[in-house]
């Protein structure tokens, strides 16, 4: 499968590809603590992309459903704290469930309509929506933005801009003020001067974006 620059899952793999040239890139200035600090992170990202990315396409059941079936789907928008991202409420198995979902622009003029649900995949109108997580019971935490009953005649243009890498990574950087300060914890756990903070600051940086993308943010 191409992961071309529209498809949903291009931002997040090609955000994880940049958390991890930041890390190589200050891998050769670090000390023998640093370079294994380093290395755990590194190691990190990589497992839970591959988890994140193993759920997304199928490899790992996002739910333990049997067989597939037909379901009702709406898309909320959630906003909680800094994090912004798309869910499908699920009805027609029983009770209420919600689905995290990565962005894709048919998540703008997506309205309550018929699914394909199976333990790994979803396809809305033959469309398939790539999951972001593990399917859930419990409603997600903050507020709650149900989609227009009807599709807004500006969502085209609308998902035009969002799409934009700039606009993306903007929106994802929002979590990186906390970058500083975990810098400088390492900073006075490792005895490290101000190129130690520069380089911990940079990586927690890169990081923080990095989680926020792989988890499935929203850039609406």
């Amino acid at each position: 499968m191409s992961f071309g620059s529209g498809h949903p899952l291009a931002y997040p793999i090609s955000v994880t590809i940049g958390a991890l040239v930041v890390c190589a890139a200050w891998a050769p200035f670090a000390t023998l603590d640093q370079v294994a600090a380093i290395s755990s992170v590194v190691l990190g990202v990589i497992g839970y992309t591959g988890y994140r990315l193993g759920v997304a396409r199928g490899l790992v059941p996002f739910w333990r459903s049997g067989t597939a079936r037909t379901v009702r789907v709406t898309r909320i928008r959630q906003q909680h704290r800094l994090l912004s991202r798309s869910w499908l409420q699920v009805g027609g198995t029983g009770r209420p469930r919600w689905l995290p979902v990565y962005f894709d622009p048919a998540l703008i003029t997506l309205t309550e309509t018929q699914a394909e649900l199976t333990d790994r995949t979803i396809h809305v109108a033959e469309h398939r929506l790539y999951p972001s997580g593990r399917i859930r019971d419990v409603e997600p935490p903050g507020r709650l933005i149900d989609n227009p009953s009807r599709p807004d005649p500006e969502a085209p243009a609308l998902a035009s801009a969002a799409t934009r890498l700039r606009r993306r990574l903007l929106l994802d950087a929002q979590s990186t003020v906390a970058a500083p300060f975990a810098a400088l914890l390492w900073v006075y756990l490792d005895n490290g001067g101000f190129p130690a903070f520069l380089g911990a600051t940079a990586i927690a940086a890169a990081t923080t974006i990095w989680l926020s993308a792989i988890r499935g943010s929203d850039p609406t």
